[in-house]
């Protein structure tokens, strides 16, 4: 684990002890969130990873406008993951934590519907390899949502480039434009955006996974 991982597991440890009371979930994380379970439409999806996920608040609320869905939550950071326990206790089976690196996903291919993540991309350190790690892991026609801080205008520049920078250390908030490159370059198609100005404004990228088909076998191998 690289220095830039260890240091932001570290500063999650800590702020999973005081997470769940911070304003941030009523004026940036709840508006956050009802935007991204908007954009999941009214289905949702059978198989959820939910990157970054937290005390798992995101996550239980997934749970309860679908039904139907299953959430893996994975956090890089031991206090936020202890921090889920009553939730996913409460979940009936349906909220499995796993605690593994971005970067590194510890699943196979093909394995999730939708994979989301909600203001911790600008944590990662190798953000190329980690939308690369969404795509894989995501079926064919799969679907990736990213929100974090939108620093495009200059309230957002001083503001998550400037001021956020001088709290959490090297961290890097992607513009508009950025994004929607790392997605087509990773293998997105039909990339979105939908933004929140205001206080403290963030943007919503979405993006479906492209993969090729899988080669034909042989008449004779499928006859066997």
């Amino acid at each position: 684990m690289n220095a830039l991982t260890a240091g932001a597991r570290n500063q999650f440890d800590r702020w999973s002890r005081s997470y769940d009371r911070s304003l941030l979930q009523h004026v940036f994380f709840g508006p956050s969130h009802r935007m991204l379970l908007d954009a999941l439409g009214p289905g949702g999806a059978r198989r959820v990873l939910d990157i970054g996920c937290g005390t798992g608040v995101f996550a239980a609320r997934v749970l309860e406008r679908f039904p139907e869905t299953e959430v893996w939550g994975l956090d890089l950071s031991p206090g936020m993951l202890r921090k889920c326990l009553p939730r996913r206790a409460a979940a009936a089976g349906r909220f499995h934590l796993v605690q593994g690196d971005c970067e590194r996903l510890p699943f196979a291919d093909d394995a999730f519907d939708v994979v989301t993540s909600t203001h911790s991309f600008h944590h990662y350190p190798h953000q190329r390899q980690a939308v690369a790690e969404m795509h894989r892991v995501l079926r064919p026609g799969g679907r990736l949502f990213i929100i974090d801080g939108d620093p495009d205008r200059l309230w957002g520049h001083l503001l998550f480039d400037v001021l956020v920078v001088l709290v959490e250390g090297p961290v890097r908030h992607l513009k508009g434009r950025a994004f929607r490159e790392l997605f087509a370059e990773a293998g997105f198609v039909d990339v979105r955006q939908q933004r929140r100005r205001g206080l403290i404004p963030f943007v919503l990228t979405t993006g479906q996974a492209l993969k090729a088909a899988a080669p034909a076998l042989p008449r004779r191998a499928r006859a066997a």
